[in-house]
């Protein structure tokens, strides 16, 4: 199980920043998951656990890039109005087996193995074909259309490093090596727990104050979208003799404890305290909009967060502070979501000190960098604003005024949600 370090830095009970919360959880995970081993069949969207040389070169011989007639470039150079003898044809995994003189020529066919002595292709359209005889086109260059060994990859090379997430592309780069088995890092397992006597199951009878839990829906989409392999445990109710049970019981088959509601400062919220009893809370409160109450502890080997209560909250905090905590747990060595700058569609103050995020729609121009609107209200209970935006402009603690027109940070939802 992974594990948080002991001395990465004590519990406080005062407010930290953004960055201080990202840097403390940055430094926080000692150890990743357990390494197993994989069909490369199976391989993707998993974390490479081994760096990968190249054992051969692609491709392992010179071959041709196109249909067409193989020839030697020098002699070509000196007579190249000359007709060339045909003598055999080269086809892909059918090389052509003879001897070819460099005043021969030899059918080629695109991806086939090139005669020794032949370095260059004309193109099948461009011949003029006369009894066993090509006469090829003028103006043709040495290496033309010959694709050489090793182009791609070279014996010995770097080809992916420890920390790699494998997506399509790397998982055919590795089968062009031929490897059929790699090492990767297990999928992070995580258990998921809304906290509330309020909250109900979709479908489930409604009561008087009763709301419908979205939280565990919406984070186990995102964990799922992070590669993290979710158990969804439900609604814990706010008593503390159910909470503290419940989160010690889950640590010990999960990698992380996650849990929604429970971790502010009202009687009923009793995350927070649970999480002292049985584990160690490092800290629960960031100067952020929304968010603010989100708590990183441990509890065993396993490493915890607790998430606000409202949804927008729960989600933005997910997306921005446990997004890179799975990261060092799953071993992948590429974390930051890229973010890009947008001509803000609006105006506003801002209190100086915390940071935000306000929920943002970005539209790109075909001449000049795109505009980013905002959403009309920035309440913390309002989904139907996540549906409308398509990512999030980021505010930083110096921030006090916006200004129309003026640059701000966005974050893509596209690129948050992987």
């Amino acid at each position: 199980m992974p594990r948080l370090a002991n001395d990465c830095f004590a519990i406080s009970e005062n407010m930290i920043s953004a960055q201080d919360a990202l840097n403390r959880i940055g430094k926080a995970v000692d150890q990743s998951v357990g390494i197993e081993k994989c069909t490369l069949a199976d391989s993707a969207n998993r974390i490479l656990a081994e760096t990968i040389y190249a054992p051969r070169n692609v491709p392992p011989a010179d071959n041709s890039a196109v249909d067409g007639y193989a020839f030697a470039y020098g002699d070509y150079e000196k007579n190249p109005q000359q007709f060339r003898m045909i003598v055999g044809r080269s086809a892909a995994g059918m090389p052509y087996q003879g001897q070819v003189s460099e005043v021969d020529a030899v059918k080629i066919l695109t991806g086939a193995i090139m005669p020794k002595t032949l370095d260059s292709v004309a193109m099948i359209e461009d011949v003029q074909i006369e009894d066993d005889k090509v006469l090829l086109p003028l103006g043709l260059k040495p290496g033309a259309n010959c694709r050489k060994a090793g182009e791609d990859i070279t014996h010995g090379d770097l080809l992916l490093e420890k920390g790699t997430l494998l997506r399509p592309q790397e998982v055919g780069y590795l089968a062009s090596i031929g490897l059929s088995d790699i090492s990767v890092y297990r999928p992070v397992t995580v258990a998921l727990f809304s906290t509330g006597d309020e909250l109900l199951n979709p479908g489930s009878p409604e009561f008087e104050g009763s709301i419908f839990d979205s939280n565990r829906m919406i984070l186990a989409a995102i964990l799922q979208a992070f590669g993290c392999q979710v158990t969804d445990l439900g609604i814990l109710k706010d008593q503390l003799e159910i909470v503290g049970p419940a989160l010690l019981r889950a640590s010990e088959t999960h990698d992380l404890v996650i849990t929604s509601g429970g971790v502010s400062m009202g009687d009923e919220d009793h995350v927070k305290n649970a999480l002292v009893e049985i584990g160690r809370l490092n800290f629960w409160r960031i100067a952020i909009k929304p968010g603010r109450p989100l708590a990183l502890g441990q509890i065993g080997d396993a490493a915890f967060v607790g998430l606000p209560g409202n949804p927008i909250a729960a989600m933005v905090c997910c997306l921005k502070f446990v997004r890179p905590l799975v990261a060092k747990l799953s071993g992948i060595n590429r974390a930051p979501a890229l973010s890009f700058q947008a001509h803000a569609s609006f105006s506003l103050q801002k209190k100086p000190g915390r940071t935000e995020w306000l929920r943002g729609r970005y539209t790109p121009q075909s001449n000049r960098i795109g505009d980013i609107e905002k959403y009309h209200t920035d309440g913390s209970g309002v989904l139907s604003s996540m549906i409308w935006a398509n990512g999030l402009i980021e505010l930083g603690d110096n921030v006090t005024q916006i200004n129309q027109g003026d640059l701000v940070t966005y974050l893509p939802f596209s690129e948050l949600m992987k």
